[in-house]
């Protein structure tokens, strides 16, 4: 029984090292960070004026917003395919239309502290067609209830 299950694992591991002749071709990865520094691919690259947002001190309930303004500093069109938020809170508007190159665009938060007090700190993480595919935006803010403003 022994033998029979030391042949079986032998076979195995020798028709796994098999090698395969069909191979994929590199040619359809197209890395722009590579190790080769191919810099002639075209990349779109997001750049924030700023990725951080401080409303300071709001009253219970009040909604507020802010728009947080970016340039496309790459050289292929730049896409925001969604805005992950992690709050029902905040709601994002931003720019749908392909941004081209030297360009610029916009994302407006909306935070609505109803129902929130104390300190807020909220993420929103933009996803586009840029390395890194996600950029993570924050707006902050104190939330005071009426009574103590």
């Amino acid at each position: 029984m022994k033998r029979l299950v030391l042949s079986l694992i032998i076979i195995l591991g020798l028709i796994s090292c098999e090698s395969s002749s069909t191979k994929i071709s590199t040619d359809l990865v197209n890395n722009p960070s590579s190790a080769e520094g191919n810099k002639k691919s075209s990349v779109p690259a997001i750049k924030f004026e700023k990725t951080e947002h401080d409303f300071g001190k709001i009253l219970q309930g009040e909604q507020v917003s802010y728009t947080f303004k970016f340039k496309n500093v790459g050289n292929a069109p730049l896409i925001i395919s969604s805005i992950e938020k992690t709050c029902g809170c905040t709601t994002p508007e931003f720019t749908k239309t392909p941004v081209k190159p030297g360009e610029s665009g916009k994302i407006t938060i909306t935070y609505d502290s109803k129902g929130h007090k104390g300190f807020q700190n909220k993420r929103l993480i933009v996803k586009a067609n840029t390395n890194p595919s996600e950029t993570i935006l924050r707006i902050k803010a104190q939330v005071e209830n009426i009574n103590t403003f």
